[in-house]
């Protein structure tokens, strides 16, 4: 007799639900009809959460210009950790809710207003945090050019509430994904999800880079050419905060949620409350397949953290423009946005890790690749010239990358989406989401905080000076010397990623193919629910 079976006797107050239905072990095949309106506004939801991501993507790239050290970009990575710690309130929003509004859109609508009012706010004061030139008028009325320093904490605080705004919202459009779309489509959630924060991310960090930069308005957007570009970030969070308000009001006006059905293949729907909600938690995480998987998310990103975290700043610091930089992704937004819907054939099947897994060696190796552009940078771009052939290796690397990057996304979003239960929808599914973002994080703030400790430098002209802090580097530019890297920690940090990619691809491969052999029932937690007592 199994142990969930023998807990009946020592809580004669509560009772188990049956087990699952062997017919939930049948894969059912995808049927669209009547589905394609839910994708498209899952879609759309997916597209707003991706911009705030986008946004607060786009400030390291800023900082780096501003001359930030490598130790405050690490600080600053902790404003994405919400997305790594909303398993911490994801029953709240999981079990509290206003019925006849909708279980998902209680917390939906209210959070995107506040994301939308929150960028409004920051609008009015970003500039100044970023350490840009502002005007100030005395009582005489003399304009006055002040230029501020940069305030990396209270940045790193403020884009990490607004993430918090967006993580929340993610919990909701996870758990809404469940129920809006038939049991044989919920792989197809995976789809909307990459393909359009995607889209999100690419307006709020690629075309915000591009308007930003003067060089590309006065190439491409002017025929006048002007000092500055199109808009800078206090504008563009204005407009977008402006687009929240008013396209989070037409959701919800515009889209009912409707409950969970048995004809579109819905499970039964528990309505736990938070200390229910909790202990579930608590039961899942318990359960042997959860704590192989949760083993495999916090280890399987590390092995890229070097290359993902700290090869784009590199590039910056070797001289190639951020906004040339970030314009690499246009002629590969019609690859990221076809590429997880080519990818969903093979991922809504009962093995989508089999592309995770195949997705793996490819992605080390071109991480090598990357490393390799990043060391032959210096020789190529001269007088901050930067040759055609240069941005097409870039391209091709980049483009190579985020196929690889994508298969795994995909389809371990098709595999979440899979072992999922849907009466638990919300938690579960954050769950794992959870723990795939945590994976991503934590390595790049380690990795970004020990660039400078592994990094040697010396001043050109005083060999006893290391440039360790600035007022070394001061001293050395005062003493007309420069500071220059005997040893770059960036190089020490890919190598040692590059064994323990090898290391966990040989740990890792076997276990993942194990887990996704398991039935679908070895994926479900025995649920308690209160037993209903006659008076």
């Amino acid at each position: 007799m199994s142990n969930r079976r023998k807990k009946t006797d020592r809580h004669d107050h509560e009772t188990l639900l049956p087990p699952v239905d062997a017919d939930e072990e049948k894969h059912e095949k995808s049927d669209l009809r009547g589905d394609w309106g839910n994708i498209a506004i899952l879609f759309f939801l997916y597209l707003l959460q991706g911009i705030p991501i986008g946004l607060a993507s786009a400030i390291p790239m800023l900082l780096q210009n501003r001359g930030a050290s490598y130790k405050q970009q690490a600080e600053f990575s902790f404003a994405h950790w919400p997305f790594s710690l909303k398993l911490l309130w994801a029953p709240i929003v999981d079990s509290l809710f206003w019925k006849r509004f909708g279980r998902r859109k209680s917390w939906l609508i209210p959070t995107q207003y506040l994301i939308g009012i929150f960028m409004l706010i920051l609008s009015l004061h970003v500039n100044r945090w970023l350490g840009a030139e502002t005007t100030d008028t005395d009582g005489d009325d003399h304009a006055t050019e002040q230029t501020s320093t940069l305030n990396i904490p209270l940045l790193t605080v403020i884009f990490f509430m607004l993430n918090f705004l967006a993580a929340t919202q993610d919990i909701a459009v996870d758990g809404w994904a469940l129920t809006m779309l038939k049991r044989c489509n919920v792989g197809h959630a995976s789809t909307c999800n990459s393909v359009g924060q995607t889209a999100g991310y690419f307006l709020g960090y690629v075309a915000f880079m591009a308007l930003e930069s003067a060089e590309f308005c006065n190439s491409y957007l002017r025929a006048e050419p002007a000092p500055e570009g199109l808009v800078n970030l206090s504008g563009y969070l204005w407009f977008w905060g402006l687009v929240f308000l008013v396209t989070t009001t037409l959701v919800a006006l515009g889209k009912r949620e409707l409950s969970p059905s048995l004809d579109r293949g819905h499970e039964e729907h528990l309505e736990l409350d938070i200390k229910q909600t909790y202990r579930l938690l608590v039961d899942i995480m318990k359960m042997k397949p959860i704590l192989t998987l949760v083993a495999i998310l916090l280890t399987a990103k590390a092995g890229f953290a070097a290359c993902d975290a700290v090869t784009s700043l590199k590039l910056i610091d070797a001289g190639v423009p951020k906004d040339k930089l970030a314009l690499l992704v246009v002629p590969l937004v019609p690859l990221q946005i076809v590429l997880p819907l080519a990818i969903s054939k093979y991922t809504a099947g009962t093995r989508p890790m089999e592309v995770y897994l195949k997705a793996i060696p490819y992605r080390i190796g071109l991480t090598l690749a990357a490393a390799a552009i990043v060391w032959i940078t210096p020789a190529i771009i001269r007088d901050h010239h930067v040759p055609y052939y240069y941005y097409m290796l870039l391209l091709t690397n980049y483009g190579l990358y985020q196929i690889a990057l994508y298969s795994m996304f995909v389809a371990v979003m098709a595999f979440f989406a899979r072992i999922s239960d849907p009466a638990v929808g919300g938690t579960y599914m954050t769950l794992l989401n959870t723990l795939s973002n945590l994976g991503g994080n934590w390595p790049t703030t380690v990795v970004l905080w020990l660039v400078d400790y592994l990094t040697w430098k010396r001043c050109s002209n005083a060999a006893d000076n290391d440039c360790s802090d600035g007022a070394l580097k001061d001293a050395c530019s005062a003493g007309g010397g420069k500071c220059t890297i005997t040893i770059d920690g960036y190089y020490i940090e890919i190598f040692v990623c590059l064994l323990y990619g090898l290391v966990w691809y040989r740990w890792g491969s076997g276990r993942i193919r194990q887990l996704q052999e398991l039935p679908l029932k070895a994926w479900r937690v025995a649920r308690r629910v209160p037993r209903t007592h006659s008076s």
